[in-house]
């Protein structure tokens, strides 16, 4: 069977302000196959969003002009919970108008300064006129459209807390965190915030030549005929998926994205990683097309 990537690159994001690298920083792992096609892997670590940014649209042009195939899974949501885009009265397919939202809302610097708790509170603002459903702040960027703690049980009830994703995984051995909350650990509402913007950028910059995997391709086994007209596949993922071994001097978030990087690669030398992209046997078509239109899914979930 053949492959349908060519390389695999892994991107561990963070919301972060200041500069910082090692631990605790963005983390990008490359898998990809040297001249008798036998794997490698190696990692970049980046001291900014915009380095980072910067970095991951140099490796894509690299392998573009190689003519590579390229799957690139980032640590955060690409979507959000059903009816969200609704709440916020965007109109359009959900997930698209979401991401323009995004990008027309956040302001994310070059030091890494960002405005991201002040788009959850307008988030709040315009969904429930009170500090719900995103929540969790520092004392200092606190407000009342923002509080520093969960609100209360039952605030905002009619919004779904987790995706059909993050409900699917919270059946195992999982626990992921509901994208509304902005603050504490392994919070990712604020890394979602700044980081779609960025994933929007690429794509775009890259046209035709990208898709964003569910929303763009269907949630549904892809082929090689699928996957021939792209350079780059983007897709969400956990790189905590996958069982991590560091190597001595490793940064924990260094050897989740390696280890991600090299799980999809094996996944694909074993053609297992096309039916990754298909929704479970007897998934009902109102899920599916929550999956594709808005909440978007996490590849190996």
């Amino acid at each position: 069977m053949a492959r349908l990537f060519d390389a695999y690159i892994i991107a561990d994001w963070t919301a972060a302000e200041g500069k910082k690298l090692g631990d605790q920083s963005i983390w990008i792992g490359v898998a990809k196959r040297d001249v008798r096609f036998r794997l490698y892997s190696e990692t970049h670590n980046a001291a900014t969003r915009a380095e980072g940014e910067k970095l991951l649209a140099s490796l894509l042009a690299d392998h573009r002009k190689r003519g590579d195939r390229v799957l690139v899974g980032f640590d955060f949501n690409l979507g959000f919970p059903t009816g969200t885009a609704e709440r916020l009265k965007l109109t359009g397919t959900p997930w698209a108008a979401m991401w323009k939202f995004l990008a027309a809302n956040v302001v994310d610097k070059a030091d890494n300064s960002n405005n991201r708790y002040q788009v959850a509170a307008k988030i709040n603002r315009l969904m429930t006129d009170n500090a719900w459903p995103m929540w969790g702040a520092p004392a200092s960027q606190a407000q009342r459209w923002l509080t520093t703690t969960k609100p209360p049980a039952g605030s905002g009830a009619d919004i779904p807390e987790f995706r059909a994703t993050e409900i699917a995984a919270r059946r195992g051995k999982l626990h992921p965190k509901a994208v509304w909350q902005m603050h504490g650990a392994g919070a990712v509402g604020g890394l979602t915030l700044v980081g779609i913007p960025m994933v929007r950028r690429l794509v775009e910059a890259l046209g035709t030549a990208a898709a964003v995997w569910p929303f763009g391709t269907g949630w549904r086994e892809l082929t090689a005929e699928d996957v021939e007209p792209l350079s780059t596949l983007v897709v969400e993922v956990w790189p905590a998926l996958f069982e991590a071994t560091p190597a001595p001097g490793e940064f924990r978030e260094q050897v989740q994205v390696r280890t991600a990087a090299e799980a999809f690669a094996k996944m694909d030398d074993k053609g297992t990683l096309a039916h990754a992209f298909a929704p479970a046997k007897g998934t009902d078509e109102a899920t599916i097309t929550q999956v594709e239109s808005e909440e978007g899914w996490t590849l190996g979930a």
